[in-house]
């Protein structure tokens, strides 16, 4: 019997998920927020992801529900469980990922290395905080913030002054340690409900304006024992949280090469879209073949080096279509994916993916192809 996968979310995540889903044999079928959306060759539905009623109906054609992103209410996740729909991840381990005051408070119980922190409610704790770090931390809302949105640096307590202000009574904001790192990495782990579970290599990550601008992996110079702790943090938090599918971990590297828990995503995730063309399996047949509880795949590098490109904004003219061909046409090695989106100035429309045995060659002829679209 086909394995019926339902995803809520009709973005870029969905709609690479839908050619694995087909050469698996699966039936994907998407609950989009909007018409027209990147994920619209397989969205079946179109609705509020946020209105029970309408994730009911859509749950009741599918055998298992996943996502392409983590917002959808706890509210509408545990009905779903309660109906007896498959949900993966679960609302359990999806909690940690929505929001992040609850992941600090797991992540310290489990263990795991990451930056100093606290719940601050007013200027004065978020001060207090600041003057105990060397005057400085990072204020984050603990919902709903992604791409640098929802976060801040700040060095005094009247510096999130607006935020405090907009807190419904007993609610938080996040300060952490403002942390010295040398550079950023991401580890990706993909686990099934029984429990099997999988790690990439560990990658190195190059944010612009709070957006992941490139990835290469493996991440250079990483390998024994940080490579070790590295995979040993993402399988740690994938078993203590009790994920199913793909877990992203992004990580602090510092200059005394430890590493530090930043951020938690369940889902596909920016860092690892290097393994659609530079892995064994790639993430985003990994994810299915997790929540559909199928046997994971490989994720052994093809090459000694891939590297990730995102193409952000895209040319003004609008015209994403006539430049995928001059890429193409310039750099036949490079494998381009976009995602049916019209450009605009910091907007996600594709990303590029170079693999090869020369870091150099690799870097170059992404970051080339890249171009053509700006």
């Amino acid at each position: 019997m086909t394995v019926r996968v339902g995803v809520i979310g009709g973005g870029q995540l969905a709609r690479m998920m839908i050619a694995p889903a087909v050469e698996l044999g699966l039936d994907l079928r998407v609950l989009a927020e909007a018409d027209g959306m990147s994920a619209r060759l397989a969205a079946t539905a179109v609705g509020d992801y946020r209105d029970l009623e309408t994730v009911r109906a859509f749950a009741r054609d599918v055998d298992v529900v996943t996502f392409d992103h983590e917002h959808v209410p706890q509210r509408v996740l545990r009905a779903l469980v309660a109906d007896g729909v498959q949900v993966h991840p679960g609302p359990d381990a999806l909690q940690y990922a929505q929001d992040k005051l609850v992941m600090r408070a797991r992540l310290t119980e489990l263990g795991v290395p990451q930056p100093d922190w606290a719940a601050v409610r007013d200027a004065d704790q978020l001060q207090r905080f600041v003057d105990d770090h060397g005057g400085g931390a990072v204020v984050k809302t603990p919902r709903g913030g992604y791409d640098g949105k929802g976060v801040r640096v700040v060095h005094g307590g009247d510096e999130a002054a607006d935020w405090f202000a907009a807190l419904a009574d007993g609610d938080a904001l996040l300060a952490e340690e403002l942390v010295p790192f040398t550079r950023e990495l991401a580890q990706q782990v993909a686990r099934r409900h029984s429990g099997e579970m999988v790690a990439y290599p560990v990658v190195e990550t190059v944010q612009r304006d709070g957006v992941c601008a490139e990835v290469i992996a493996p991440a250079p110079g990483v390998g024994g024992r940080l490579a070790e702790l590295a995979e040993g943090i993402g399988r740690t938090i994938a078993e203590g949280v009790g994920v199913t599918g793909m877990l992203a971990v992004e990580l602090f590297e510092t200059d005394d090469e430890r590493i530090l828990v930043n951020e938690l995503a369940m889902r596909p995730h920016n860092s690892g879209h290097w393994s659609q063309d530079g892995a064994v399996t790639g993430q985003f047949e990994q994810h299915l073949r997790a929540v559909a509880d199928l046997p994971l795949g490989g994720t052994e590098p093809r090459e000694d080096w891939t590297v990730m490109i995102n193409i952000l904004g895209g040319p003004a003219d609008g015209a994403l279509e006539d430049r995928l061909a001059q890429a193409m046409t310039a750099h036949p090695s490079a494998k381009i994916h976009t995602y049916g989106k019209s450009p605009r100035p910091g907007r996600k429309v594709g990303h590029v993916n170079v693999a090869g045995a020369d870091l150099d060659d690799v870097v170059y002829v992404a970051r080339a192809a890249a171009a053509r679209f700006l």
